[in-house]
């Protein structure tokens, strides 16, 4: 709708360019007293008529002459306005397009993680099932058995909380795109391919493909014509004040359109500004101020898009670098903690050191699924970052 908006103003800047044409149609009529306004006396009926009537009924036209070209930057400036528009829909769609990414990616993560914590649960049913087993057997204490039944219940209690943010995250994508809310079908994160290496070619190419950086160059532009304009405006404007070309006639409308009635005027006219109240000056001082604060903008998105594009290229790399030593972490805690639970049942290790071993897994398969997850939503950055697909 604002790029309706900007096109319709852009054709009313470009129609500044043609005449305005109307046409009007007059009837006067003129009633004289019939009394001699000096002596009072009735005036005799051959000086003066006593009622008079005129018809007109023609075209008027109006045009000013764009000599000093203020209306060619006002134009100029609403067809940089309507570009603007058209940025900030691809900003709009780009965000979209990102944000959707992002939170479906973060739905597969949440699913990953509910199924690593799943997985631990069953896990350590099993070890409580063996405490209790050994406390049976007299090989270990009461309290061990209480302390793995309470790290059983705080794993439990983090399902619920995981699946409420799905049930939220679900029907915040739906309400992105337009559904009522729902379940989300997708797949599972294993699936999601990480790329090892970005192509994002020259940095200057890409960040002049941002929305957001089109959209503050359209604004300095639009600042800079219009700046012109209001300068412009310091000079003489020369205008067809009125012109007229149509019939007009005294002897009522029964002759009106005849050639004799047909009629023609027309004036021009110079305005030079001379004494304006400083209003002139001002338009100018302010025109110009608003240019300079548009180019600071302007700099200011480039700035600001080149650190963005920065953070999220080293926010991926140094995710990158985890994955090595994360895989070894992972690996090692699931053979501790298969060595911690059959050195339980024989008696050579205590239910702490399974417990640790149980929560350091956790906590290490919880944080590959993190970082898998800052992976992939840096790409869909990345594509935010540098433009889009625009």
């Amino acid at each position: 709708e604002r790029i309706k908006q900007a096109e319709a103003a852009l054709g009313m800047a470009r129609a500044a360019y043609f005449p305005d044409v109307a046409l009007t149609a007059q009837v006067n009529q003129t009633r004289l007293s019939s009394a001699d306004p000096l002596t009072g006396a009735p005036k005799q009926k051959n000086t003066l008529a006593y009622h008079t009537e005129s018809y007109t009924l023609g075209i008027v036209a109006s045009w000013e002459l764009d000599i000093w070209g203020k209306m060619s930057r006002q134009s100029k400036a609403k067809y940089a306005q309507m570009l603007n528009s058209y940025a900030g829909r691809n900003l709009v769609q780009t965000s979209l397009i990102s944000n959707m990414a992002n939170i479906y990616y973060s739905l597969l993560a949440l699913d990953e993680q509910l199924k690593v914590t799943n997985d631990m649960i069953v896990l350590m049913e099993q070890n409580l099932v063996t405490t209790e087993a050994l406390k049976e057997a007299g090989m270990t204490t009461g309290d061990a058995v209480e302390q793995t039944r309470a790290a059983l219940a705080s794993a439990k209690t983090s399902i619920p909380d995981l699946q409420s943010n799905i049930r939220q995250l679900e029907n915040s994508m739906c309400t992105m795109m337009g559904r009522k809310p729902g379940e989300i079908a997708r797949t599972t994160i294993s699936n999601q391919k990480v790329p090892t290496k970005l192509a994002y070619g020259i940095p200057a190419q890409m960040l002049a493909q941002r929305p957001d950086v089109n959209q503050a160059e359209l604004e300095f532009r639009s600042a800079f014509e219009l700046k012109n304009a209001a300068k412009a405006s310091f000079y003489p404007s020369i205008s067809l004040s009125s012109g007229m070309l149509g019939y007009s006639t005294t002897n009522g409308l029964s002759n009106f359109f005849k050639p004799e009635n047909l009629f023609s005027s027309i004036a021009g006219g110079l305005t030079q500004p001379i004494f304006a109240r400083k209003q002139l000056m001002t338009q100018y001082k302010i025109a110009k101020s608003d240019q300079q604060i548009a180019l600071l903008n302007f700099e200011k998105t480039v700035l600001s898009a080149g650190q963005e594009v920065s953070d999220i290229l080293y926010t991926f790399e140094s995710s990158l670098k985890k994955n090595q030593d994360r895989d070894i972490q992972v690996n090692s805690l699931t053979k501790a903690v298969s060595y911690t639970q059959e050195l339980l049942k024989a008696g050579e290790a205590t239910y702490l050191e399974v417990l640790s071993a149980q929560q350091g897994l956790l906590e290490a398969q919880l944080n590959q699924v993190s970082d898998k997850l800052q992976q992939l939503q840096s790409t869909s950055d990345l594509y935010r970052a540098l433009g889009g697909g625009i």
